[in-house]
């Protein structure tokens, strides 16, 4: 990005504002990328370890098999999923509250004595593989806000505030350079007159 100047005082003073607001922002951008690099770790972490935990409970229940043959499938579904949404590091992210689930009326006596464990079986599966989900969504949100904070860390760090000063040196060395003429014409001219002064 190339900074666009001239070589006059209000554009210094500009370019002087503009260095002074990425300077300032700098550091809380590092810090949003640094809590934006952890929160994405906590919901990695939690997303693995919901993973571990669906896959260890679904071993856990693999001696009843045979018997889902009978479960009718459409006995649980999951009516809703109640969200909040909070603010990490200026980010705006959903939280689980609850999951929702109908069950259809059965009667116990003409189902096997199972059906209510295998109810609360699905309700805990499903429940689990909704919040994994749901972890896994986070992080790629908390992921993405983390690399645009990152590319504005290093936009400001490598390219605009690098950009802003050599902008304001050049400027700086170019009124120097013209007030030093001036005063050398100045002097000039005064050396002409004394001189002109001094012949008549």
């Amino acid at each position: 990005m190339a900074i666009r100047y001239q070589f006059n005082k209000t554009s210094l003073n500009d370019l002087n504002k503009n260095l002074k607001v990425r300077q300032r922002a700098l550091p809380t951008l590092k810090n949003k990328e640094s809590a934006l690099r952890m929160e994405v770790k906590r919901a990695k972490d939690r997303a693995n370890e919901l993973d571990e935990k669906l896959q260890t409970r679904m071993k856990d229940y693999e001696y009843m098999v045979s018997l889902w043959g009978e479960f009718e499938p459409d006995l649980v579904s999951i009516d809703d999923v109640t969200l909040d949404v909070i603010k990490i590091a200026g980010v705006r992210i959903p939280v689980l509250n609850e999951v929702i689930f109908s069950i259809k009326e059965f009667s116990f006596f003409s189902r096997p004595f199972w059906f209510t464990d295998g109810v609360a079986i699905l309700k805990e599966l499903a429940s689990i593989g909704i919040e994994r989900e749901f972890y896994f969504e986070k992080m790629k949100l908390l992921d993405h806000a983390r690399k645009k904070t990152t590319q504005k860390v290093n936009l400001y760090e490598k390219v605009q505030i690098p950009g802003y000063e050599t902008a304001i040196r050049k400027i700086k060395r170019f009124l120097e350079d013209e007030e030093n003429l001036s005063k050398s014409a100045m002097k000039i001219v005064k050396k002409r007159q004394e001189n002109m002064e001094v012949e008549s």
